[in-house]
């Protein structure tokens, strides 16, 4: 039977904050070297999945394709692309009723939130392998963890007894209070609840026509407006909308009579806060983790249980602490976070006050925008910005290029340092190699197309009385933004 992986990538992340922001959500954060994303889609891959099916918002397509492409074996993914968040349940139905569609209701999907870590594979196969035995008789399965610690934010699911082989479940538990945890954790019959699922498409349609007639109606609603090409699916933002925003586990699974729980041989994390992220780098001898993609030399002095991540446009060769315990210290090219481990969880906090406090602002954009943006054609990064001019580096992958655009308030200067580009200016256009610059006037029009065999990079000088994004009118652009 037809095994189709249903990768569920979105949420905005704000407790891993600096490095998650708005649009460069967790799913997109490395770990082990991969991001979270990648490794979902593998996950899925190696369970025999001939079809990936992400479910994500529209505005992350070109960044999800584009790590797709640079996976050692890319699959056939097809996207879901949602013009907004209306949690699990909705996206679920869709993502039922186009498996039906396209595979037939006997096709078993693999439901699997992109910003999981599983270290163990081969047990994740396995008991993968058993939840899809179980979805062919008409079970709908859940992956449950053994709990480890009382820890009040994951949902609990109750079974009748311990066990090493699939149980039926008794209950759907929310978040409880830390009293409700201890007592969970020491009877010893409840498990948290993964988030992932396992079920064929027929059960689940069976299942909102009898439990959630509302959410099935309002699904099938939008996908008969759905505009649907080959690699993916886009929605009416109107009808989209006016789905219920509700998870699957209210919708449906609280509901059920026919859920099973496969216990979980896997380790796993959800990777919710920072703590959790350090749990998955190998500690030195006094629990100190680093994460950095440079060559770093890290000298601690009477430093222990801290984790240090660094990512920053600059190389540094030295990070130093002294006299610190059980810290978490984020440094980012825009943003520097220093948290008390225990207090990790209250990260998002931080995000929530600066968006009140400069919801108007360019200091929002630290809870809005990744230090690197990622655009269809490469990335850009700010380097330095003051009063009248900006400074970026911009990165054109090969065989890319920037939108035909002009500036109502700014003018540019271009350097490139490293390839070879097409720069258009008016109507003339200019071979630009390492070295050369060329001065873009304001309201003249250009381009930059990277016709060398390697990646593009860009210094570029903003002069003006206003820089923001905005100031931007695309007169034709090959992804469409035009």
């Amino acid at each position: 039977m037809k095994l189709v992986s249903v990768v569920l990538s979105g949420g905005a992340g704000t407790r891993l904050w600096p490095a998650s922001r708005q649009a460069y959500p967790k799913p997109f954060m490395k770990l082990g070297g991969r991001t979270l994303l990648e490794q979902a889609i593998s996950r899925g891959q190696d369970c025999g999945a001939g079809e990936v099916l992400v479910v994500t918002n529209q505005e992350y397509l070109f960044l999800s394709e584009n790590l797709v492409a640079e996976m050692a074996d890319p699959p056939q993914v097809r996207y879901m692309l949602e013009p907004k968040g209306r949690n699990t349940a909705p996206a679920i139905a869709l993502a039922s009723i186009s498996v039906a569609q396209t595979h037939g209701r006997d096709a078993v999907m693999l439901v699997l939130p992109a910003d999981h870590l599983i270290p163990d594979t081969s047990a994740f196969v396995s008991d993968a392998l058993r939840a899809a035995e179980l979805a062919r008789k008409g079970q709908l399965v859940v992956f449950g963890i053994q709990p480890t610690a009382p820890e009040t934010g994951f949902g609990y699911i109750e079974v009748t007894k311990v066990s090493s082989q699939p149980q039926s479940v008794l209950n759907f538990i929310e978040k409880p209070n830390l009293a409700t945890a201890q007592g969970y954790l020491a009877e010893g019959r409840y498990y948290w609840n993964s988030g992932m699922f396992c079920f064929t498409a027929g059960s689940m349609l069976d299942a909102f026509a009898k439990y959630a007639p509302d959410i099935l109606e309002c699904a099938n609603e939008v996908m008969a407006t759905a505009q649907c090409q080959p690699s993916e699916m886009r929605f009416n933002a109107h009808a989209f909308g006016l789905q219920p925003d509700i998870s699957i586990d209210y919708a449906i699974m609280e509901r059920a009579n026919n859920v099973s729980l496969i216990p979980a041989k896997f380790g796993w994390s959800d990777v919710g806060a920072w703590t959790a992220v350090a749990d998955a780098h190998t500690p030195d001898l006094n629990g100190n983790t680093l994460a950095c993609e440079q060559h770093i030399d890290w000298v601690s002095v009477n430093t222990s249980g801290t984790h240090v991540h660094i990512d920053s446009h600059g190389h540094k060769s030295v990070v130093a602490t002294v006299g610190v315990k059980d810290l978490i210290v984020v440094h980012m090219p825009d943003a520097l976070l220093i948290a008390d481990k225990k207090q990790s969880q209250d990260v998002k906090k931080v995000v929530e006050i600066l968006k009140q406090r400069h919801i108007n602002s360019a200091q929002h954009q630290s809870t809005l925008m990744p230090p690197s943006v990622n655009r269809p054609w490469g990335t850009y990064a700010t380097i330095r910005e003051e009063g009248g001019y900006k400074v970026k580096r911009i990165s054109v992958r090969q065989g890319q290029c920037l939108s035909l655009q002009y500036h109502h308030r700014r003018a540019e200067h271009w350097v490139v340092v490293r390839g070879r580009g097409i720069v258009q200016i008016g109507d003339v256009e200019y071979l630009t190699e390492p070295g050369q610059y060329r001065y873009i006037p304001l309201n003249e029009t250009h381009r930059l197309t990277n016709v060398g065999e390697e990646e593009l990079i860009l210094i570029e000088v903003q002069c003006g009385d206003y820089l923001g994004e905005d100031d931007i009118v695309r007169l034709a652009d090959v992804y469409g933004r035009a």
